[in-house]
């Protein structure tokens, strides 16, 4: 029942109000707002159909119905309230301003939706830490800080720049208060420095969405740096033994401190500034100069190697090579110059090149290859120096024998054979052999074997060696037997054949006898003379002990016979002197010498002179010594008759032209007697010919012949 009713008054109202007009409402409502600390805020709010109160709420709190807002005063609403506008103003706005706020129609119960009014603080310029100049260290790496404070809304972003661009490698560090707001905002920089760095300038912005465009703070980089150093060197290319001027220059963040100069690692005494003038050498190529700078920072050093020009120099002689004959053979040498010098090699003696550069190789070695082998170095362009340096090849080969012609021997006599051995390796033996032996060191019978070094001879055919063969006592059979000499090595043997030749007796009986026959003559001459001189003269004689001397001076131009004042010449005028056992008996010719030649001169002829070289044997007798080891046959003999002497008065002598003696000379003495007999010679073993034992014995100790 009460349905009907109640629907009925319904319908009653809702006609009454039809009646009465449109009912309040928003015509504009407000809406979030975002603003500049500082900046004018307006919220609009439009009401139509309504002419009651209006009022703004600021977080519920009402802000009063009048248009100036009392109590507000950077608060007003303005706009026609005729029409419905209500816009609330805020200016400038503040922190506090940021807030909730809604426009209500009181007396007709129409409120907004909220509004958020949101104020926005613009970053301040952010601060560099260390700013506005930064010192670092070039090379040391570093940081760069830049921080941000205050109230800025929202928190700014902090960005590097350098000359327009965007620097990476940042790190970003937010600090949040307790009451959730922005406390501190910083940005660090890790940068590594270099020099190039010094006097840079970084630009740190700070922007957010209150200030898009941001706010920038710069910061300079003063860079300590060690020294930049540039070594020079004046004139770079020289020849060995020029100067040469370095000069180190160095730019350094704080100043230089000092200067050190060093060559190959060593310093250089006594080098202390930015200059140094040496002279140059080899050494400079291989080992530079460098110069080293130093400041409180640190130090660098830069280094520079000369081209030096010089002319060879031997690093690396060539060594001796021997090999085995048919063997390949090879020698090396090394030399060293600026430029590289030109290598040839030769062989000594001869200016045939064999080959050019280091390596000298020899194909199949003969025996004619050994020698000396020259490595030749000769400069190139720089035209300085050049050198040589040598080395023996040595061919192993079987040894090589010869034999020189032995001298001929008397029967019954000593004898002697050799041969010269050459031989690499060196002769394991040297053997001399006949029909019924062989021998080969040390004695056998009448056979003795001696060796000696030979001397060296060119070609490289290793060292030398003579074996002797010493025979005693010779037999017939020696002198038709074949004696071998014959040596050996490792790579075989060589031999040669040695004939012994036989020396006849009878020529040198003859020459013998006719040298006795001529002396005993001229003594029985002189000894008439002498005589009759002793007759007719005063003598007077001291005797003196001198050497046993025979002097038988001549003429050998056929001139005419001296005087007296020809006998003063000097030593080598006169004749061979031979030694005899006699003391010596000086005569006084102070008073011969005025003794006038009876003749007068009549049987002045040509001079004949006799000169004798004397000599003895063990025993006296004739004594003929066998040649030298490695002598030629034909070794002048000496002879000697180990005579008697008779002591003779001194007296005048004269030379005769014609091989007569006419007047003594008083400087002429007869130191021999005639022989009484010459008997047959003794050829048995150890008794040498001819001997004289059978003369009486002197009467006198020494007397000087001088014809």
């Amino acid at each position: 029942m009460l349905g009907p009713a109640l629907l009925a008054l319904l319908a009653l109202l809702c006609c009454f109000r039809g009646l009465a007009g449109p009912s309040p409402h928003f015509l504009q409502q407000p809406e979030d707002l975002v603003v500049l600390l500082g900046e004018e805020a307006r919220l609009p709010c439009a009401l139509g159909a309504y002419r009651g109160l209006v009022q703004w709420t600021k977080d519920g709190l009402a802000l009063g119905g009048e248009r100036d807002l009392p109590g507000w005063s950077r608060y007003w609403i303005s706009g026609n309230a005729a029409s419905g506008q209500h816009d609330l103003h805020i200016k400038p706005v503040e922190l506090e301003d940021e807030a909730t706020y809604e426009c209500q129609a009181s007396q007709a119960g129409l409120r907004s939706r909220p509004a958020q009014l949101r104020v926005m603080v613009p970053p301040e310029p952010p601060q560099v830490l260390g700013g506005p100049a930064v010192s670092l260290v070039a090379g040391v790496p570093g940081n760069l800080t830049c921080r941000s404070r205050g109230d800025a809304q929202p928190a700014p972003e902090l960005l590097w720049f350098r000359d327009g661009i965007r620097l990476d490698g940042t790190t970003f560090h937010q600090t949040t208060l307790k009451d959730k707001t922005t406390g501190t905002v910083e940005n660090t920089l890790f940068l590594t420095p270099s020099s190039h760095d010094d006097g840079a300038t970084l630009i740190c912005r700070a922007r957010s969405q209150a200030l898009p465009t941001g706010k920038d703070t710069a910061v300079t980089l003063i860079l300590q740096y060690p020294p930049v150093v540039t070594l020079s060197a004046e004139p770079q290319t020289v020849q060995e033994g020029e100067k040469v001027t370095f000069r180190c220059q160095a730019t350094a963040q704080p100043p230089v401190t000092g200067y050190r100069w060093a060559k190959g690692g060593s310093p250089v005494l006594g080098a202390r500034g930015p200059r140094l003038e040496v002279v140059a050498d080899a050494t400079f190529l291989t080992e530079p100069v460098s110069c080293e700078v130093s400041n409180a920072v640190g130090s660098a050093n830069r280094s520079t190697a000369l081209e030096v020009l010089y002319g060879p120099i031997l690093q690396a002689k060539p060594k001796p090579v021997s090999v085995d004959v048919g063997k390949d053979a090879s020698f090396s040498c090394a030399w060293r110059g600026n430029p590289l010098p030109r290598i040839t090699w030769t062989r000594l003696g001869s200016s045939q090149v064999l080959s050019s550069g280091p390596t000298l190789h020899l194909p199949s070695v003969a025996l004619e290859d050994a020698g000396d082998y020259v490595c030749r170095a000769e400069p190139r362009r720089s035209g300085l120096g050049g050198g040589t340096a040598q080395a023996r090849l040595t061919v192993n080969a079987p040894p090589v024998v010869t034999a020189p012609h032995p001298a001929p021997a008397f029967l019954r006599g000593p004898a002697r054979l050799q041969c010269v051995v050459f031989a690499s390796p060196a002769p394991d033996s040297v053997v001399w052999s006949w029909d019924e032996g062989f021998l080969e060191a040390g004695s056998l019978g009448r056979f003795l074997v001696e060796a000696f070094s030979a001397p060296e001879v060119e070609g490289g055919q290793g060292p030398g060696l003579i074996s002797v063969l010493h025979i005693s006592g010779t037999q017939e059979s020696d002198f038709t037997r074949v004696f071998n000499c014959t040596a050996r090595n490792r790579l075989g043997e060589g031999r040669t054949q040695v004939h012994l030749s036989r020396r006849d007796l009878l020529p040198t009986v003859r020459i013998v006898a006719g040298a006795v026959s001529a002396a005993t003559t001229l003594f029985m001459v002189i000894t008439g003379v002498t005589l009759c001189c002793w007759r007719h003269g005063k003598a007077s004689g001291s005797f003196s002990k001198n050497k046993n001397l025979v002097r038988i001076p001549g003429s050998s131009d056929g001139s005419s016979s001296r005087g007296p004042e020809e006998e003063t010449g000097s030593r080598e005028d006169r004749g061979p002197i031979v030694h005899t056992e006699h003391s010596d008996l000086i005569l006084d010719e102070k008073e011969a010498l005025e003794t006038t030649d009876p003749t007068n001169g009549y049987y002045k002829v040509r001079g004949v002179s006799v000169s004798l070289s004397l000599g003895e044997a063990p025993g006296g007798g004739l004594f003929l010594p066998p040649s030298s080891p490695i002598g030629l046959p034909g070794t002048p003999t000496y002879y000697d008759f180990k005579p008697h002497l008779d002591l003779i008065p001194p007296c005048r002598l004269y030379r005769a032209r014609a091989g007569y003696l006419t007047t003594p000379h008083p400087r002429a003495f007869a130191s021999y007697m005639k022989p009484t007999s010459f008997g047959p010679p003794d050829l048995s073993s150890g008794t040498p010919p001819f001997p004289y034992a059978t003369l009486s014995p002197p009467s006198h100790q020494r007397l000087q012949t001088h014809v």
